[in-house]
């Protein structure tokens, strides 16, 4: 099977560099050349525009910034979609907007899945991401083997949208764990305890998550870069906010961390590193959250593996 890749910023960058690794045959387009030239350089072919791309491989994913980009290259390749092919949107997005996108794909015959990942960008580089899958079950049979060499973790989440309401779930998570991380570290140093033990005391305790194990590290740091900028933040949990309001859930947290990224960006712009929401506090307390011994990011050191179907729990036998 052919693969298209469209979009190779920092996480699809890395999709698409488990897809070369793996022997995937593998075409790539980004409107920046020197990206493209960099998957060329490791055996890529490169790809003259989405129309081409679609036209010509049984299946193209795209991993852009934004619901207009991913209407924008869907615009393109809608005429050249036809029975047998594929669309897999690996970018956060909206649900309605995916399921808006994949009916023309369905109309004309192809198939649609919304397939975003998670688990950091450091874990994209070496196959080890988790990902959600929104589609039927034999769209998603055909599509495994992609999936499990972009992937460790594989979880069907049920009909087209559905992975990209859980995606959006997952990142307002996120944004609330790091908010709260930056808290609790920002009360540690003013309370006048090491911050290095503050950790460590956070990491072993029931206060500890993913998040803080990775971005508290590059906070103590000072370099901040989870390779996540703060503008991405606001998008994804304004997505969230979108769907709870759909589904008539009045929110209470999450209207809170909105406010407090648009300060964040207010004060040090969009494309601020997103853990760099804890200068609010540094530059209202005076204090400086460093500390020795963290590293400037975060690199993945579990080998790389064969990825796997997750199955939730009390469904296994089911599909």
């Amino acid at each position: 099977m052919k693969v298209g890749f469209i979009g190779l910023g920092n996480v699809g960058g890395k999709l698409s560099g488990s897809l070369l690794r793996n022997g995937i045959d593998l075409t790539v387009h980004d409107l920046n050349a020197d990206l493209v030239n960099a998957c060329v350089a490791r055996g890529a072919a490169a790809g003259d525009g989405p129309a081409q791309m679609m036209r010509d491989c049984d299946a193209v994913i795209t991993c852009l910034p934004s619901p207009a980009a991913s209407d924008a290259v869907m615009q393109k390749m809608l005429p050249e979609i036809s029975d047998g092919k594929i669309w897999m949107e690996m970018s956060t997005t909206d649900e309605a907007e995916v399921k808006r996108l994949g009916a023309m794909v369905i109309g004309r015959g192809g198939a649609a899945v919304d397939c975003p990942v998670s688990g950091g960008c450091h874990r994209a580089a070496t196959g080890n991401i988790s990902i959600f899958a929104g589609c039927d079950r034999a769209t998603f049979d055909r599509i495994l083997p992609f999936l499990t060499t972009m992937g460790r973790r594989v979880l069907h989440t049920g009909d087209l949208g559905s992975a990209s309401v859980l995606k959006v779930l997952t990142n307002y998570l996120a944004t609330a764990n790091l908010v709260t991380c930056c808290e609790a570290l920002v009360v540690a140093k003013a309370a006048g305890m090491d911050l290095n033990t503050a950790y460590e005391a956070m990491k072993i305790s029931s206060g500890t998550s993913f998040v803080h194990e990775t971005e508290s590290q590059v906070i103590l740091n000072g370099s901040r870069d989870i390779s996540f900028t703060m503008d991405l933040v606001k998008k994804d949990i304004g997505l969230f906010q979108e769907v709870a309001d759909r589904a008539g859930v009045p929110l209470e947290i999450n209207p809170v961390l909105i406010d407090i990224f648009n300060d964040g960006i207010a004060r040090f712009g969009p494309r601020e590193l997103s853990p760099n929401i804890i200068r609010r506090l540094e530059e209202t307390t005076g204090l400086d959250i460093r500390a020795p011994g963290f590293p400037p990011e975060m690199t993945d050191d579990e080998p790389e593996e064969a990825g796997y179907e997750v199955i939730p729990q009390g469904k296994a036998g089911s599909t």
